[in-house]
């Protein structure tokens, strides 16, 4: 896209919703890379990421994705964010043919066992945020939203608790399933996160059986399962059945593929080989700050997408 256009084209979204493109963020929008690329795989960046080129508004940034070449994007807060960010938002997506990836559907426990207790009055407050969160994906046309069943009972055999959050999950499944949307199992390593209850892929696989239904899957975070279980191919396919969302981030430093030990392009293209058309959230940190950091995660796609 030739600079003018670009310009142009910005100008024109920021009016629609009452925000100028003026000042530090139209010169940020002059420095920006000219040229999309077409990706493989849908990549999701969140806010935040292209920021020192886009400017703080969600709508500038969202632009600057898509003129990237990115295609889906994806909100760990988009519940939290007013209903009128909201729309804006989802018409800005719908505008440049952007897919909207999860969002964090419930209150995490990170400290104190919720799902995996059995305690009625936490389930209860858990299906609560579930019918919630269906209005808020009926409004940025989202399909998945993130679930994390919350820490461990230390009072309860693993056993107990797995049946606990079995029957939690089939009962906001039925909440679900006439919307057709998908809650995405999250495992999370035991070195950022410890004490939570969800932890390895195949724990996942099993509870997604047992809730067996469509509206139940995974989530495989690879930075996650690097850390906690490692074996990323072989585990990615005895479960991919029950995969329906992917995460990125390399490790060590949870940044953009390249940075790290994690070998991304095989990943990659092992994910695309099986015919993966779902969202590859890139819910990592930029390794260099500014905006060399911001188009050094641009090439880090370019290059571990080249396959």
């Amino acid at each position: 896209m030739k600079r003018r256009s670009f310009i142009k084209k910005s100008t024109a979204t920021a009016s629609l919703i009452g925000v100028s493109v003026t000042g530090v963020n139209a010169m940020n929008i002059l420095d920006a890379p000219k040229n999309s690329h077409n990706f493989n795989l849908k990549y999701a960046p969140h806010l935040g990421m292209f920021k020192n080129h886009a400017g703080d508004d969600p709508i500038d940034q969202l632009n600057f994705m898509a003129d990237q070449g990115f295609t889906a994007f994806e909100d760990n807060g988009m519940k939290n964010r007013s209903v009128e960010t909201q729309g804006k938002m989802a018409k800005t997506m719908s505008d440049r043919n952007m897919t909207m990836g999860v969002f964090v559907a419930h209150k995490i426990y990170w400290k104190e066992p919720n799902l995996a207790s059995g305690n009625p009055d936490k389930r209860q407050e858990f299906l609560n945020e579930i019918k919630a969160s269906v209005e808020v994906a009926k409004r940025v046309n989202a399909k998945w939203m993130t679930v994390v069943p919350g820490h461990v009972d230390l009072r309860q055999n693993i056993d107990y608790q797995t049946a606990h959050i079995v029957e939690t999950l089939k009962q906001a499944s039925a909440i679900l399933e006439p919307h057709n949307l998908t809650m995405v199992l999250e495992p999370l390593n035991f070195r950022d996160h410890p004490g939570l209850f969800l932890t390895e892929s195949p724990q996942a696989y099993q509870i997604c059986k047992a809730v067996n239904s469509p509206t139940c899957k995974i989530l495989f975070d690879i930075y996650h399962q690097q850390i906690q279980e490692g074996n990323l191919i072989p585990n990615i396919d005895a479960c991919w059945d029950e995969i329906a969302y992917f995460q990125i981030g390399d490790n060590p430093g949870r940044n953009e593929p390249t940075t790290g030990e994690i070998n991304y392009k095989n990943v990659f293209k092992h994910i695309h080989s099986k015919g993966f058309k779902g969202i590859l959230g890139m819910e990592h940190g930029n390794s260099t700050h500014g905006k060399k950091g911001e188009l050094a995660v641009i090439e880090a796609y370019k290059a571990s997408d080249n396959f």
